[in-house]
């Protein structure tokens, strides 16, 4: 794919997180703890794809996406090991949200899963605008 569909594609998927990260404030908003987590999630998913479409890579499984973000990004240092935390966090909590008969999860622990979101989201974003914007400057000389 050549890069400025790479670049496009990061751009969407950007779009798609913030989408997620909206609806999330506002099933907070609607007590719907569930859909927040759920939303929360996904923002960190599409962000990590994001980034991803940098790289041409893309996954059908969450795991895969999760794996190589991780290796690529995580164990070299490029993110903090901090974003890996929010990354299990938010698997495990939409998981249990999603998929376990009467899980219940709380407003507090609903508002910490989209903080986090919100953190992991501004850290791929911020990185993300440095990259395109080098990418530019390379092309212009």
């Amino acid at each position: 794919m050549p890069s400025e569909n790479r670049e496009a594609l990061a751009q969407y998927r950007l779009e798609q997180s913030h989408e997620c990260l909206k609806d999330a404030v506002r099933d907070i908003e609607a007590e719907a703890y569930k859909a927040a987590t759920n939303r929360s999630y996904f923002c960190v998913f599409h962000a990590m794809r994001a980034v991803l479409a940098l790289d041409g890579f893309d996954s059908k499984k969450h795991s895969g996406i999760i794996s190589v973000f991780r290796q690529r990004y995580i164990k070299t240092g490029i993110f903090s090991s901090d974003l890996s935390d929010i990354i299990q966090s938010a698997f495990n909590a939409r998981g249990k949200s999603d998929y376990e008969d009467f899980f219940v999860i709380s407003k507090e622990q609903t508002r910490k899963q989209v903080e986090d979101a919100n953190t992991f989201l501004t850290a791929i974003e911020s990185s993300l605008r440095k990259s395109l914007a080098e990418t530019l400057d390379a092309a212009k000389d």
